[in-house]
């Protein structure tokens, strides 16, 4: 099983990807964008809105890394929903798009492989937050434990302490003897 050490450290990478492969994307939607002769038809800003979820969910992606509290967890699998969502579509749009013949189809089939990219990424990171969540649930439910076996020996303590009814006892090798009135 993986270290949460290791988890983290690819969670991290992964989302840096995330980041640029939103920035990529965004950069290539407003090419695109700028590219179209005539009237913009649906789908000729998907790889912008696409960009801009991976680009979201590569950050959250770093925050989860540095912070692993459960809610920037759920946030974090949230945004990689949203970008595995954001980059289905945008590759549907952009294979619609490319169908036409003009010259836009390296910029169509360069999106196209970002959004494949991003989809992937989305995928792992989720699967990556779910190990790290398992993870952080096993090591908080060991520091529970301990902290309970802990707790559970000073009550034992305090129990043998009180049985005297708030008289001390001597102990002598391990027997004790009420102290002389």
């Amino acid at each position: 099983m993986c270290s949460s050490r290791k988890i983290l450290w690819s969670l991290l990478l992964l989302s840096v990807v995330e980041v640029g492969l939103g920035v990529a994307s965004i950069v290539l939607g407003a090419v695109g964008i700028s590219g179209v002769q005539g009237k913009p038809q649906q789908g000729d800003a998907s790889p912008v809105w696409s960009g801009l979820c991976f680009l979201v969910c590569g950050m959250c992606g770093v925050l989860c890394a540095r912070k692993r509290t459960g809610l920037i967890m759920i946030l974090f699998s949230a945004c990689c929903i949203c970008g595995l969502i954001g980059g289905i579509l945008n590759f549907q749009f952009v294979r619609a798009l490319n169908k036409r013949h003009d010259s836009m189809h390296s910029i169509h089939l360069a999106a196209m492989t970002l959004a494949c990219l991003g989809i992937s990424s989305c995928t792992l990171s989720t699967w990556l937050t779910c190990r790290l969540a398992s993870s952080e649930q096993q090591r908080m439910f060991l520091e529970r434990e301990h902290s309970l076996h802990h707790s559970h020996e000073m009550t034992e303590k305090e129990i043998l302490d009180n049985s005297s009814n708030g008289i001390p006892q001597i102990s002598y090798n391990g027997h004790t003897t009420p102290p002389s009135p």
